[in-house]
């Protein structure tokens, strides 16, 4: 017969409070690099060992402003359940349904970074095969051509939650992206890889000249976690450390 223990309340209470911790440094970190707009944009990520909580950054505050203490907790229904203020409603209508029909989706990263959100903003936009990175994650992108404005109610999270399939990245039209992972690390690992490859394809198509893609069976088709393939956890502590001599080590408060 196997014996299923259930975590003390110390440890839970532990894996709990290192979640606030990685989430409130992707904030910081999404901050620094001027990837967020203003109190828009939202992070969330599931509170271990539940099915229906998650913990999001509260309506009406900076990414600068995020610390670990002062996220809240909300279940999939949009009551919070901890820490003060209340969860936008385009959060609620974006981040919920792709947590419920993705379970793997643990960390959910919605954010208007300049370089994606161009590619976003063109007709037929694509990530190129152009650059070697394109071979790590091209095949881990959907595009959203169909958006044309804010998740005004949970039909249009449902619709995204299908649109994203079986992928990591969804480029959304005329918007920016939304990118998922099992972590923070991975997700934020990722969308710091695809970001950085975006802006280097924007500044060779300002060349006027063809961009020169690469063979397609060269392409890497992982459809894992983006961490079992690329140093994602080495990558984002790595920030963090830099994160933390600049600014210093606020956010885990």
């Amino acid at each position: 017969m196997t014996v299923i223990k259930k975590l003390s309340n110390s440890r839970q209470e532990e894996l709990e409070w290192q979640c606030r911790v990685d989430l409130a440094a992707a904030f910081q970190l999404t901050y620094q690099f001027g990837w967020n707009r203003g109190i828009g944009n939202h992070y969330s990520l599931m509170v271990p060992n539940s099915d229906d909580t998650f913990f999001v950054n509260a309506r009406g505050l900076l990414f600068s402003e995020i610390t670990a203490s002062n996220l809240i907790r909300c279940d999939f229904k949009g009551n919070v359940l901890e820490g003060k203020g209340e969860i936008r409603d385009v959060t609620y209508n974006i981040h919920v349904p792709i947590h419920r029909d993705h379970p793997s989706a643990k960390a959910v990263l919605h954010v208007h970074p300049p370089n994606i959100t161009a590619i976003s903003l063109l007709e037929n936009g694509r990530v190129a095969l152009a650059h070697h990175n394109n071979l790590i994650f091209n095949d881990r992108i959907a595009y959203d051509d169909e958006m044309t404005g804010p998740a005004l109610d949970l039909d249009e999270g449902d619709r995204i939650a299908r649109g994203l399939g079986d992928k990591t990245i969804m480029v959304m039209a005329n918007h920016g992206v939304t990118v998922v992972g099992p972590t923070v690390h991975d997700s934020f690992s990722e969308l710091s890889i695809c970001e950085h490859t975006c802006g280097d394809q924007l500044r060779a198509m300002w060349t006027g000249l063809k961009l020169r893609e690469q063979p397609a069976h060269l392409k890497w088709d992982h459809k894992g976690a983006f961490g079992d393939r690329i140093d994602a956890k080495l990558s984002f502590d790595a920030q963090v450390r830099q994160l933390e001599r600049d600014v210093g080590t606020a956010y885990k408060t």
